[in-house]
């Protein structure tokens, strides 16, 4: 995925938390790495699923990014076109809002990737830190 939509998404997950009264989120590589592969996984199998048949959950796939965490949460969305249009979409989800408004979170991975069908699939790890 091109940084410049991983520091979109970013952006407006951080003026979102800001509005709650949350501390920002930081990029962290290996939470990009899972949401990353993670998306790709969802877009080769024209799928969206938090975890796809034979694929680790996602606190072991973040694990198996060498990232230890305490705490550790996904959002992933299919058919968005923008980062502002997911955003909007994870916003009126309450379960996906609550993961980006959970102040307890203090780094995040992003993912997108498209499908051969053109559907683009994306991903957010959030987590805390062990």
């Amino acid at each position: 995925m091109s940084s410049s939509v991983a520091s979109e998404v970013l952006r407006l997950v951080n003026a979102e938390r800001k509005s709650a009264g949350c501390s920002s989120l930081s990029r962290e590589s290996r939470l990009e790495a899972a949401a990353q592969k993670h998306s790709e996984l969802q877009a080769t199998q024209n799928t969206m699923s938090h975890q796809l048949p034979g694929e680790a959950s996602m606190g072991d796939r973040v694990t198996a990014e060498g990232y230890r965490w305490r705490g550790v949460a996904e959002n992933v969305a299919a058919g968005y076109t923008t980062a502002a249009s997911v955003m909007d979409g994870w916003m009126n989800s309450p379960g996906h809002k609550a993961n980006i408004l959970n102040c307890g979170y203090k780094e995040i991975g992003v993912g997108r990737a498209k499908s051969s069908s053109g559907t683009l699939y994306w991903t957010q790890n959030f987590a805390t830190p062990a």
